[in-house]
């Protein structure tokens, strides 16, 4: 499954090993909210309007965190400012343990989320142009899969803690194990060189003067509105589920807290082969074709998980099919975001891009809580989800196919000679 992997230099393993390890511990911090969210709707005494608020609020300031720290990635380099955003979401992580009411859960949770937006901004950029491009499809997509191992972390840790301490004890010590991704930086500080940034040509640096608004130039703008739409629909249709789902198997389907974790164990081992189908098909089939698959499978796996009346057991069946596909449009959106940008304002598009759609999707678990006073909660999240990935749909018709797009790796042409072949590759951006 794996023979990139033996073809690519020791430079671009310790790359994917940092970045896919760095993306495991960004989803074991962010995921803990929404695991232990009927934990908090108990303790602080929330509606569903204010932990949906809750769970959108990292959304938003995620989105921003993301296309600012692009930006600094593309003045500063991708490695410097990939530490500062690790070490930044998991000391606003282990806070989170301290919160005594909703509002400094919601501020804390706030805070966190421009670490988490940058880190995932910045690291794909970083793996896009460390990988060679006929492979840089499935390296990326199998960094996404980190998520699953970081989800599923978290959903073990919980699960564990539930059954050892008390409810209030259990999330609390949850978010205080939210500390330990800081340790990651030493990994990272001594695994990734920082690219030379001395020779950087003109037209690099008048790219990358253009700052924050260089992606909305005439020549970038369209891209940059559609691939921003992209990102809506990913994001949304993926935090209207995820959020929601663990109290919707508890609320309306009474399941335990271990017996919910036994469901969302089939959903993430799901979300796992999910991503490494997209890592397979993304450089053969392309990543407009790959994109469009797995869009219409979420819509098709919600609507059948959520509005059809399913026994438990359908329902542990189906959850295969429904983490599936709702892996595959984030597996794919790093290199096809990448490969959309030159050099200079790469980290800039791609930070904006998949953050905006974190900005309008920070709606969706709030809508989803909204329409649950009037609508069974299943119902709400079934049609807030097929919503989302409709957008994905029209989205991906909407932009050109970058399969096997050369990138430039130190923003200037650069040679990048590897330990296994001595051969040169010499990376131009188009």
């Amino acid at each position: 499954m794996f023979p990139w992997y033996r073809e690519i230099s020791p430079t671009e393993r310790r790359t994917f090993w940092s970045c896919f390890g760095g993306w495991g511990l960004d989803a074991l911090d962010v995921q803990m909210v929404s695991i232990a969210l009927p934990a908090l709707i108990v303790a602080f005494g929330l509606d569903n309007a204010d932990a949906g608020a809750i769970g959108s609020v990292t959304l938003v300031t995620a989105a921003f965190g993301g296309w600012i720290a692009g930006a600094l990635a593309d003045r500063y380099g991708r490695v410097r400012i990939l530490q500062a955003t690790i070490v930044w979401f998991s000391g606003c992580t282990f806070l989170c343990a301290f919160a005594q009411n909703g509002l400094q859960l919601f501020v804390l949770r706030a805070l966190q989320g421009f670490g988490f937006g940058g880190e995932w901004a910045v690291g794909a950029v970083l793996m896009a142009e460390m990988i060679r491009p006929e492979h840089r499809g499935k390296v990326l997509a199998t960094v996404q899969s980190g998520w699953a191992v970081g989800w599923g972390a978290a959903v073990l840790i919980y699960s564990l803690l539930a059954w050892w301490l008390p409810a209030e004890a259990a999330w609390r010590v949850m978010f205080g194990i939210g500390l330990l991704p800081a340790l990651f930086i030493v990994y990272v500080r001594r695994g990734i060189p920082e690219a030379d940034r001395r020779r950087v040509s003109g037209k690099m640096l008048a790219a990358r003067a253009s700052g924050l608004f260089g992606i909305f130039s005439p020549a970038m703008g369209r891209v940059t509105l559609v691939g921003a739409l992209l990102g809506v629909g990913a994001h949304g249709g993926y935090s209207a589920l995820m959020t929601w789902l663990p109290t919707y198997l508890k609320t309306e389907r009474q399941l335990s807290v271990l017996s919910t974790g036994g469901y969302l164990a089939v959903i993430i081992f799901a979300f796992w082969c999910g991503c490494m189908a997209s890592a397979q098909w993304l450089d053969r089939i392309g990543r407009r074709r790959n994109i469009l698959l797995f869009a219409v499978g979420c819509v098709a796996t919600v609507v059948l998980y959520l509005f059809l009346p399913l026994t438990n057991e359908q329902m542990l069946v189906l959850g295969f099919p429904l983490g599936f596909f709702a892996a595959g449009i984030p597996a794919s959106v790093g290199a096809f975001f990448s490969e959309l940008y030159p050099a200079g304002m790469r980290g800039t598009g791609v930070g904006f891009c998949y953050n905006f759609g974190r900005i309008a999707s920070a709606g969706f678990p709030w809508l989803v809580g909204y329409m649950s006073e009037s609508v069974p909660l299943g119902r709400a999240i079934g049609i807030g989800a097929a919503l989302a990935y409709t957008l994905v749909i029209v989205a991906v018709w909407l932009l050109p196919e970058t399969k096997g797009r050369r990138l430039d790796i130190n923003d200037h042409e650069n040679v990048l000679v590897t330990a296994e072949s001595n051969a040169t590759v010499r990376c131009a951006c188009r």
